[in-house]
C-alpha cells in the first residue's frame, strides 16, 4: 500500500522539482507536470510529481495527517 502526502514545490531545477514535505526536502521529476511551479501543491509517486492539488484541500490533509501523527 502506498500512501501520499502532498508536498510543496520550493524549487525548479530544469525537469526538476525540489518538494518540501514540512521540512523534509526530495526531489522529484516534473516530466509529467510540467506546468508546476513554485509554490504548488503536488502529489509524488516514484519520484515523478503526478497530480497538482488546491493549497486549501492540501492543508485539509496536512492538518489531518498532522493530527493523527501526534499520538
Amino acid at each position: 500500500m502506498c500512501l501520499s502526502v502532498p508536498g510543496k514545490i520550493i524549487e525548479i531545477k530544469g525537469d526538476k522539482a525540489i518538494v518540501d514535505y514540512q521540512g523534509e526536502k526530495r526531489e522529484a521529476s516534473l516530466a509529467l507536470k510540467k506546468d508546476s511551479k513554485i509554490g504548488d501543491y503536488v502529489i509524488v509517486s516514484a519520484k515523478f510529481v503526478m497530480e497538482k492539488i488546491p493549497a486549501d484541500e492540501a492543508k485539509k490533509i496536512l492538518e489531518v495527517w498532522d493530527q493523527t501523527n501526534e499520538t
